[in-house]
């Protein structure tokens, strides 16, 4: 019964720390940016990957050029383009969506917040707006014809505990079978 006890702890210790580990790896790989030099939103993006452990080198030179080359189409497209070990991702998505997609890799082009939702990262400000992170999989795919990888949606109710029904009149007229 101990070495039961004893195998189950070990196999469960070496489990986390592989997930540890396979999230890390995942948080620092280097993502290749490439946006406009005077895009704000796009430097604000940035600034999020970099908050959640990337390592990011920019290029000042526009994205229409890397989108097409990585088989985004314009129906997908946004103000930035990146790569990160062999997806393409465009737009302003959230670092732990890409953080899924390199743990989970899929046969893939990549993920992309068509775009500029407000409320995104780098899109932060008085509104947010509800958005989907959309999963490419083929080149080329048309927005049409994508998978719905997350959804955001700030305005969704959060699901609430059913209140007890409280019976106050115990003297109503209604006729109750025991």
């Amino acid at each position: 019964m101990k070495r039961q006890i004893w195998a189950l702890m070990t196999g469960s210790m070496m489990t986390i720390g592989l997930f540890g580990i396979a999230s890390q790896a995942a948080a620092t790989a280097t993502v290749e940016v490439y946006k406009s030099p005077t895009c704000g939103c796009c430097a604000k993006w940035v600034d999020h990957m970099r908050d959640h452990g990337f390592t990011v080198n920019t290029h000042d030179v526009g994205n229409k050029e890397i989108r097409k080359k990585s088989g985004i189409s314009e129906s997908l497209g946004s103000c930035h383009t990146a790569l990160v070990n062999g997806y393409a991702i465009e737009g302003h998505v959230p670092a732990p969506d890409i953080i899924r997609l390199l743990k989970e890799k899929p046969k893939a082009v990549g993920l992309s917040v068509p775009d500029m939702p407000h409320g995104t990262p780098g899109m932060e400000g008085a509104r947010s707006d509800p958005y989907n992170v959309l999963l490419i999989k083929e080149r080329d795919e048309q927005r049409k014809d994508t998978t719905i990888y997350n959804r955001y949606d700030p305005y969704a109710k959060k699901a609430q505990p059913a209140e007890p029904v409280v019976d106050s009149d115990k003297n109503s007229s209604v006729m109750r079978l025991k």
